[in-house]
């Protein structure tokens, strides 16, 4: 397959976005093809995960991990996984195998390291990335935080008190 077969699913994937195209093509360039047969593993729950897999083609499934509604969750083609492990040491939280045979993308931590070393500008730009997604974290557990402690504040009146009950408000 051409280096262009498999730059065109990266222009898609949010990390990427904002890097020229040159940054992205060596990204490419670096990566290894990998094909996946039938039955295989892509990754694997909670395993120490060293590489990002992209599915540039073929069909793949979620059998394990969390959240997960059916026996086999189709994974399309396109599909980043395992997208923290190719910039820090994490441990994948699904299982995927290949449905059919899959070509894919391995883009490995020290082989994008070794970019970064040589680019700040794509460190930093990976950076950036990470950075606004913790920020989106952070908004959302707050906004947890927030609906749980209104709740908690709401303590039920106590039975037979009165024929109408309202909720005591603490502050």
């Amino acid at each position: 397959m051409a280096i262009d077969s498999f730059v065109k699913p990266m222009l898609k994937l949010e990390i990427f976005q904002g890097l020229r195209p040159l940054q992205i093509t060596e990204i490419a360039r670096r990566a290894y093809r990998v094909v996946y047969k039938p039955g295989d593993t892509i990754i694997r729950e909670d395993e120490e995960g060293d590489a990002a897999v992209i599915i540039v083609s073929g069909e793949a499934v979620r059998i394990a991990g969390p959240a997960l509604e059916e026996p086999a969750e189709a994974v399309p083609e396109g599909s980043l996984l395992g997208e923290m492990a190719m910039l820090i040491e994490t441990r994948h939280s699904s299982t995927i195998v290949a449905r059919t045979t899959v070509r894919a993308l391995r883009i490995a931590r020290e082989d994008l390291q070794d970019q970064m070393a040589e680019d700040a500008a794509l460190a930093d730009h990976f950076v950036q990335r990470i950075t606004a997604r913790l920020s989106t974290v952070l908004e959302s557990l707050r906004a947890i935080d927030s609906m749980v402690a209104d709740s908690a504040s709401i303590v039920p009146a106590s039975r037979g008190t009165s024929a109408t009950q309202h909720p005591i408000h603490v502050h």
